[in-house]
């Protein structure tokens, strides 16, 4: 019977090559510039058939009440150190074999231990240790040889990586911040989420390394810069899903174009925030003001989008104030209008996955309540 599952599971994986390879082929023949934005840096367009079935089976493919965002991240992070270890060139078609020999065990054999198919976090850890090494659990664990979404076996060889490398199959583009009159711009604020210390949070933010760690079941942060938080850019990796088992991932780049705290220049700070208040109120429908009154503003994150971003020209920014004696992360986002097609696919899914990435209607999909959860953790 094993022999017979074995051979299922070859046949399959020489389809998702088959289908990868088709699809490679209608990339090519696609110049649109938001369509070579699908994806990743790290994997080229004849691996996504199998890099999605990876996910699935670590996150999007199981129960709902199974699920936890963690083991998205585990598996974010094999794909990742194994795109390190080959070299930083891209996954490609062929690399689902090495896959599917490290995982096959715990996915299709040990089908009792979990549902077929799906893969728990020691069965993660367990393909992981076939694959990579088996320093890679405990590495995973060791904040020393995590960062940028990889696992290091040692923390020289986490001193030793470029985050540029991740810039060698990607166009950087110039920023595009909104230029359009600010009556003619979209102007939003998100719920805001309690943490529970604000200069705990801030000093982790400051650390662009560790913004995969914050990643959510909607997306994740990569810097490709070396360097602190000031002037850096981020590949933002969006998983929109096409129905509940089929995640499509689109890719863009922002940059941050001003960090400053409290620290820095308080009279500063308060002129910013009290700036960036007025003006939500006065151009967005409805909208509350970024920094709430009476508050006490403590930090301000401003990122800019790059050309090709989903988003189109937009500018997004971190918060961070203090109110009643709580300290509170949120974002402020304000953008051009889109041409009508793009318009019209951000209006029909693109709102309502942004308002879940920044606010707070689902811990699990919610970029600032990771950022919160995992921040503040003991």
């Amino acid at each position: 019977m094993d022999a017979k599952r074995v051979a299922r599971g070859v046949s399959s994986t020489l389809g998702v090559v088959a289908a990868a390879t088709a699809a490679r082929r209608a990339w090519r023949s696609q110049p649109i510039h938001l369509a070579r934005m699908s994806g990743t840096s790290i994997s080229g367009p004849d691996a996504a058939g199998w890099v999605t079935d990876f996910l699935n089976a670590a996150y999007y493919a199981r129960r709902p009440e199974l699920r936890d965002v963690e083991d998205l991240r585990i598996a974010f992070a094999i794909l990742t150190t194994r795109w390190h270890e080959l070299g930083h060139r891209r996954l490609r078609a062929p690399d689902v074999f090495a896959f599917h020999r490290a995982f096959f065990r715990e996915r299709i054999i040990d089908a009792a231990h979990t549902p077929r198919g799906t893969l728990d976090r020691e069965q993660l850890f367990a393909g992981a240790t076939r694959l990579l090494g088996p320093w890679f659990e405990q590495a995973y664990l060791d904040d020393e040889r995590r960062a940028h979404g990889i696992v290091f076996e040692s923390a020289a060889a986490r001193e030793a990586y470029k985050p540029e490398y991740r810039l060698r199959h990607a166009k950087l583009g110039a920023p595009t911040p909104p230029v359009l009159p600010r009556k003619e711009q979209v102007w939003h604020t998100y719920n805001p989420v309690a943490i529970g210390s604000a200069s705990r949070t801030l000093a982790a933010l400051a650390r662009p390394e560790t913004w995969p760690d914050y990643a959510s079941d909607l997306g994740r942060f990569t810097a490709v810069r070396s360097g602190g938080l000031s002037g850096q850019v981020f590949e933002i990796e969006i998983i929109s899903a096409l129905t509940p088992r089929t995640p499509a991932i689109l890719r863009g780049y922002v940059s941050v174009n001003r960090f400053f705290t409290r620290d820095d220049d308080a009279d500063e700070l308060e002129h910013y925030a009290a700036r960036l208040s007025e003006l939500m109120v006065r151009y967005g429908r409805d909208q509350p003001p970024a920094y709430p009154r009476g508050c006490t503003p403590l930090a301000v994150i401003c990122l800019d989008t790059h050309e090709g971003h989903f988003m189109g020209r937009g500018r997004n920014r971190l918060l961070v104030y203090e109110l009643d004696g709580q300290d509170y992360l949120r974002a402020a986002g304000t953008w051009d209008d889109m041409p009508v097609t793009l318009e019209q696919a951000y209006r029909s899914q693109g709102r309502r996955a942004q308002e879940a990435f920044w606010g707070d209607e689902r811990p699990e999909s919610s970029m600032i309540e990771q950022i919160a959860l995992k921040t503040n953790a003991p």
